[in-house]
């Protein structure tokens, strides 16, 4: 377990450039389009599952149209999920359980 959530650590802090360029586009997207923001869409994750968030993207819906959140959030048992949130209303759409291993 000390291996992986290091593992984790060394991971973010690698990739943490392109992630805040990634933030600050989703962000400027989000505003651009009259979407909710960031923030609200973590919130909003959070309370449909507790844990931390582990990553967020701002991703377009091309069979129905429309735009999605999808937050992957890592709960306290350390089982990964992933929240997704329509951006334009706030509603949770699915919350499902991330399988994907390394």
């Amino acid at each position: 377990m000390k291996k992986i959530l290091m593992f984790m650590l060394i991971s973010s802090v690698i990739s943490f450039p392109a992630f805040a360029d990634d933030l600050y586009e989703m962000q400027t997207k989000s505003e651009q389009l009259g979407l909710i923001s960031v923030d609200q869409a973590k919130t909003i994750a959070l309370e449909a599952k507790p844990g931390f968030i582990d990553d967020i993207d701002l991703e377009n819906r091309t069979f129905f149209g429309g735009w999605d959140y999808e937050v992957e959030v890592v709960g306290k048992d350390g089982k990964e999920w992933n929240v997704f949130i329509n951006a334009e209303t706030g509603e949770v759409r699915k919350v499902s359980r991330d399988w994907d291993l390394f």
